[in-house]
């Protein structure tokens, strides 16, 4: 699974992003784009060197964010299972609509 993909599952969980910059933001998800976007609320944001600024809502754009650390509360298993069981089913449709494990005839020259 893609890391934006587990991101996307993420709604309405408190995460803290950390910057290339050095820069720190702890919120609550509202969004991750494909891209890797996200969108937090409720924002605390600790600028390198500086003090903390209260913020209602921000937008990180995807390629600045250096790390993004979860809370110990978020079951992980639940949250990844999902994608394997999903993951599994697509393998399954696609051996059953090739024909399995079948060999291919060989064509003659």
């Amino acid at each position: 699974m893609k890391l934006v993909r587990f991101l996307m599952k993420l709604n309405n969980e408190v995460v803290q992003v950390e910057l290339k910059n050095g820069t720190v933001i702890q919120g609550t998800i509202v969004t991750v784009t494909p891209t890797m976007n996200i969108t937090l609320k409720k924002v605390k944001m600790t600028i390198k060197h500086r003090d903390a600024i209260q913020v209602d809502f921000i937008n990180v754009r995807g390629n600045n964010i250096r790390n993004v650390i979860l809370p110990d509360s978020i079951n992980l298993d639940l949250l990844l299972q999902d994608s394997k069981s999903f993951s599994t089913s697509n393998k399954k449709r696609k051996t059953e609509s090739t024909g399995g494990d079948h060999k291919r005839a060989r064509r003659a020259l």
